[in-house]
């Protein structure tokens, strides 16, 4: 019985990444996303219901458009099969209300913070609606299992300490240092984590961009005034502190010790 619950649990996660390419693929655009059916992007063929099923349809289609015969990007059956994954490996198997509870609220922010992931190495941007859809989904969560404290001091700092950072840069050297969605992803972040933990984040996701951006730069892959997405090391400290949060004391305890 429990295999059969973990094979359902891959399945929907199949289609929910279906659904996260769409988002990938559309926000960035201010396209609609709930009415408009898929097409391609190349020739704006609407795909037939066959041509929706997860990663088998471009294993069925042999990754080309079943109109104009272009390559379909494996962005697709890579973020299907990863959405996928991530919910056999978050479905711990405990058919109960509190499981199924569980096992919903953090595969929706996972699947919240892969699509900012995707979209701001794609485009630099961390789009308003994933931020407020997953300071819903933190809120709700929050008030039932902490301290009224714990979540208003820590969206306050979250948002307000690299707001402050970002004005006085730009003041001083008038340059804008982070972009306005990492600061509200700060924020989000910052209701679920605390104020020590969102601190957290912002210490590791800095050390981790750097470590990341020294040797592009030593190497001269990037420029020193290009602008680089920030996200990603927000959103990589994020996943650790909320799904291995075992591994991330290490991380912390190997920094200040």
């Amino acid at each position: 019985m429990i295999l059969l619950f973990k094979i359902y649990a891959f399945i929907f996660g199949a289609m929910i990444g279906s659904f996260l390419n769409v988002l990938i693929l559309r926000l960035p655009t201010n396209e609609k996303f709930f009415i408009d059916r898929s097409r391609c992007p190349k020739c704006g063929f609407q795909l037939k219901w066959f041509h929706n099923i997860p990663i088998l349809s471009f294993i069925g289609l042999r990754g080309k458009c079943a109109n104009c015969k272009t390559n379909i990007s494996f962005q697709y059956p890579v973020i299907e099969l990863l959405t996928a994954t991530i919910s056999l490996f978050l479905f711990g198997g405990e058919i109960s209300l509190h499981g199924l509870t569980s096992y919903l609220f953090f595969f929706t922010v996972a699947c919240c913070l892969l699509v900012h992931f995707v979209i701001d190495v794609r485009h630099q941007i961390l789009p308003d609606v994933i931020n407020v859809y997953l300071g819903i989904i933190f809120f709700i969560h929050v008030v039932f299992f902490y301290h009224w404290k714990h979540w208003v001091l820590g969206g306050l700092i979250g948002f307000l300490v690299p707001y402050l950072i970002t004005y006085l840069f730009y003041k001083i050297k008038g340059v804008i240092g982070l972009g306005g969605g990492d600061i509200k992803l700060f924020g989000v972040l910052g209701i679920y984590l605390g104020p020590l933990g969102i601190i957290h984040n912002m210490l590791f996701s800095c050390i981790l961009g750097s470590l990341l951006m020294m040797p592009l730069l030593l190497f001269k892959v990037i420029k020193r005034d290009q602008a680089i997405a920030f996200g990603p090391f927000i959103i990589i400290v994020a996943v650790i502190q909320i799904y291995f949060p075992s591994t991330f004391e290490m991380m912390l305890g190997a920094l200040l010790f």
